[in-house]
């Protein structure tokens, strides 16, 4: 049962409440957090002033959750624009790293694949249930900050033993984002599987 809202989380129903302004906020914050990344690579003030503002705006993908479900903010504005907002922050860090041939891009193109394509999913099988985030999304969503923010804090120019973490993090992150891809279609065709036979007529 949510709690009774404040007044700074906004109105139930309203969608300009707290959560949704914070995943508009953090939408707004791609096409910055692009420029800043691509148009100054190699000044390290620059990087750590773009890696601050990654850090800002996926702080707000953890805030904007947890507001909502406590005080029953949930609107499909934010059902929407939540995940795809959380895709194209962390997508664009992908994708930049790779330009500046920071990060493989095989890597990038397996993740990208792997995000998108779950989020498609998610909305194939919308009729037949709600696919939630599961310990293992969430786990892949840490791990790939941390990695992002190590990396984008210019990697060459860090400690070797924090590159080694920084490497190891990645790593585990392009690990947990297949397998848990992979969980997630396991998941999907069982849920179909189940809404359809529950659904079939008899003899069908």
């Amino acid at each position: 049962m949510s709690e009774p809202v404040p007044t700074w989380a906004g109105r139930v129903g309203s969608r300009w409440n707290l959560p949704n302004v914070l995943t508009t906020v953090r939408v707004v914050l791609v096409p910055l957090f692009a420029w800043m990344l691509l148009a100054h690579p190699h000044q390290e003030g620059w990087r750590i002033a773009t890696t601050l503002v990654f850090l800002l705006a996926i702080g707000t993908d953890f805030v904007d959750g947890r507001v909502a479900r406590r005080y029953g903010l949930v609107t499909d504005f934010g059902k929407l624009w939540d995940p795809i907002a959380d895709k194209a922050l962390t997508g664009m860090a992908f994708i930049g790293l790779s330009i500046l041939g920071e990060l493989p891009w095989w890597i990038t193109v397996i993740i990208l694949v792997r995000e998108w394509g779950i989020t498609v999913l998610r909305w194939g099988i919308h009729k037949y249930g709600v696919m939630a985030a599961n310990r293992g999304g969430k786990l892949k969503t840490a791990t790939q900050s941390v990695a992002l923010t190590l990396y984008l804090l210019w990697l060459a120019q860090l400690p070797v033993p924090v590159r080694w973490v920084a490497w190891i993090l990645m790593g585990a992150a392009f690990v947990l984002t297949v397998v848990t891809g992979l969980d997630y279609i396991r998941e999907a065709t069982a849920m179909r599987r189940r809404a359809l036979h529950g659904t079939s007529r008899p003899g069908s």
